[in-house]
């Protein structure tokens, strides 16, 4: 199934709360730039991991349920507008866009390098979209994706590999690239608002997306709509994470989110229930409804956010699972429909085998081998792109970037401190 809108990885452009090349203080030596950089929230890393497996896991099974459990996109838009805000403390605005759109467009542009060059082979060209420089034109936006880049629909798949309409799948997640896009464009002016206003700029979104919901805006032209309903289901999610960099949500007082967070999210489940909220129609169908549970539940996970310099015990078993989502989550979110759509044919193939067809139906219906599947093929796809990452936030490019070996030095010294 393709990728709705409003459902998504991760946060995409700046996954690693660690501070790069590009974040480094000018006129400071490397090595006092390097004591200077903050540690690494682990919390924060664990949202980001779980809210990623979970896009993969709605996408592949498709309960309508699973984004209530977790809203992964909220979560991933509030962890990427946190980071923004630290940035824009202590640099330049142009500067800190600059660095986001350096590491969120090169692993863009390999996806489209191959993806584009594969719809091209299979017939697509300018005369899709009537005269052929609007062709042109728009495939600008695999290269800054203002809007979404285009792709070619009802494409043949490959017979027993990838299924048809493949192409639709690949550009399927790429509306949340486009999203964070203009998220990063707008914070220098979200932030000054947010210091000026904060409770009104941190509302705004979802008295825009009431307004929409209600009838009292439209949303104008063909291009534009769909940024708007972006900014208005998830842009309160993107300022609190802000807010929460500023310290505004700590300035109140400690029972104010805990008695506010869960009404708004009981509003937001009622209005999804009394809306058609069902399997097939779930809150990616329902922006309002998706806007106020989004929003209550981030305000609740801010609230928590224990400052997790290092993993607490019971999740240390896990520190190079969630280690990896986190340095590849731009090359999972990209890649993992396609991954999924590869999957999904592959494990239908196997009908055609008697033996399995006619004695273990179960097991050819069951979607967990296919969700094994799926990671073993994201796996491949972090092999043979991830790369493209470290390139972008300019690190020496590695295959598999767990942290295991990083992780063994630290304690190892603990060990001989001791």
């Amino acid at each position: 199934m393709s990728t709705a809108p409003g459902e998504t990885s991760t946060e995409v452009g700046e996954m690693s709360t660690a501070t790069t090349q590009d974040e480094a203080q000018p006129g400071l030596p490397e090595q006092q730039t390097r004591r200077a950089a903050p540690a690494r929230d682990r919390y924060f890393d664990l949202l980001r991991a779980v809210a990623l497996f979970r896009v993969v896991l709605y996408h592949l099974m498709g309960w309508a349920w699973l984004p209530i459990v977790f809203p992964s996109m909220g979560v991933m838009f509030a962890l990427a507008g946190n980071l923004m805000a630290r940035s824009l403390g202590s640099r330049p605005p142009l500067q800190v866009i600059r660095g986001r759109m350096r590491r969120l467009l090169p692993p863009l542009w390999l996806l489209g390098a191959i993806g584009v060059t594969g719809m091209v082979i299979q017939g697509w060209g300018p005369s899709d979209e009537g005269h052929p420089g609007w062709w042109w034109l728009h495939l600008g936006y695999w290269i800054l994706p203002l809007s979404d880049p285009p792709y070619a629909e009802g494409l043949s798949g490959v017979h027993g590999i990838l299924g048809e309409d493949w192409a639709a799948e690949l550009a399927g997640p790429l509306w949340y690239i486009r999203a964070y896009l203009w998220f990063v464009l707008l914070s220098p002016f979200l932030l000054k608002a947010l210091r000026a206003l904060p409770l009104a700029t941190i509302v705004s979104p979802i008295v825009l997306a009431a307004a929409f919901e209600f009838g009292y805006l439209s949303l104008p032209g063909e291009r534009f709509p769909s940024a708007l309903t972006d900014f208005s289901t998830f842009g309160a999610c993107w300022i609190l994470g802000m807010a929460h960099q500023e310290g505004i949500l700590r300035r109140l007082p400690g029972y104010v989110v805990p008695s506010v967070a869960p009404v708004i999210a009981c509003l937001g489940l009622w209005y999804a229930l009394t809306h058609g909220f069902k399997a097939g129609n779930d809150l990616d169908d329902i922006p309002f409804a998706q806007s106020l549970w989004s929003f209550a539940t981030v305000l609740l996970l801010l609230h928590i956010s224990p400052s997790w310099t290092q993993w607490p015990r019971r999740l240390r078993r896990w520190a190079g699972s969630i280690n990896l989502l986190n340095s590849r989550a731009v090359t999972i979110y990209l890649w993992h429909n396609t991954c999924i759509l590869i999957a999904a044919t592959l494990w239908d193939h196997l009908w055609s085998i008697d033996t399995l067809s006619v004695h273990y139906p179960w097991l050819l219906e069951s979607p967990w081998p296919v969700l094994a599947l799926v990671w073993i093929l994201i796996a491949v796809c972090v092999l043979a792109f991830g790369w493209m990452e470290d390139v972008a936030a300019k690190r020496k490019p590695q295959l598999w970037p767990s942290g295991a070996k990083k992780g063994k030095r630290a304690r190892k010294r603990v060990t001989a401190g001791r």
